[in-house]
C-alpha cells in the first residue's frame, strides 16, 4: 500500500490499466458484449468524415451506394487503359486529361453532394482541395507535354527549365 496510489476503481476520466479505456465506460462494454453498434455521442479518437454517410439508400445494393466513388475510379480506370493501350496519338495526352478531369469531378461531387460515400476521406475542405488542386495540375502537365505540347505557358516553362538544367 506503500506504492502512493489508491485502490479505488477508476473513473470515466482515469484509463484502466489493461486496456487504455476508462474503466466505467459502459458504451465501450455494451460494443464488446454485442450490444448497440452506435456511436457514442462522445468519441475519443477520430470521426467519420463529414459527408462519409452512404450516397443511396441502406436497402441499395453496395455499388449504387457507393456510386461517387465508383464514378470516379471508371473514369480514372478509362483514362489509365487509354494511355496503356495507346489506341491513337496523342492518347497519352488524352487519358492524361480524362485522370485529371475525373479528379476534378470528384472535387465537384464533394463539393455538391451532402453525402458522397467512401469518396469523403477528410473534411470536406480538404478533399475539394487534394481532388481540385491534384485534378487541375494533371490536365496542365497533360496538356503541356512535348512533343508537340497543346498549351504553351511561358512562364511555367521557364520554371520547368529553371529547376531542371
Amino acid at each position: 500500500m506503500g506504492a502512493g496510489r489508491s485502490h479505488e476503481p477508476a473513473t470515466e476520466a482515469e484509463p484502466s490499466a489493461a486496456g487504455g479505456e476508462p474503466a466505467g465506460d459502459a458504451s465501450s462494454a455494451r460494443a464488446r458484449a454485442g450490444g448497440s453498434r452506435r456511436f457514442p455521442s462522445v468519441t475519443r479518437d477520430t470521426a467519420r468524415p463529414e459527408g462519409g454517410g452512404r450516397a443511396a439508400p441502406g436497402d441499395a445494393p453496395a455499388p449504387a451506394r457507393q456510386w461517387p466513388l465508383l464514378t470516379v475510379l471508371i473514369a480514372v480506370g478509362f483514362g489509365l487503359l487509354t494511355v496503356a493501350t495507346e489506341p491513337f496519338g496523342q492518347a497519352f495526352r488524352v487519358g492524361l486529361v480524362i485522370i485529371g478531369a475525373a479528379l476534378m469531378a470528384g472535387a465537384a461531387l464533394r463539393w455538391t453532394l451532402p453525402s458522397v460515400g467512401m469518396l469523403a476521406v477528410r473534411s470536406r475542405f480538404t478533399d475539394i482541395t487534394t481532388y481540385g488542386v491534384l485534378g487541375v495540375v494533371i490536365v496542365l502537365l497533360a496538356l503541356m507535354a512535348q512533343p508537340r505540347p497543346w498549351l504553351n505557358i511561358p512562364f511555367l516553362e521557364d520554371a520547368v527549365h529553371f529547376t531542371v538544367r
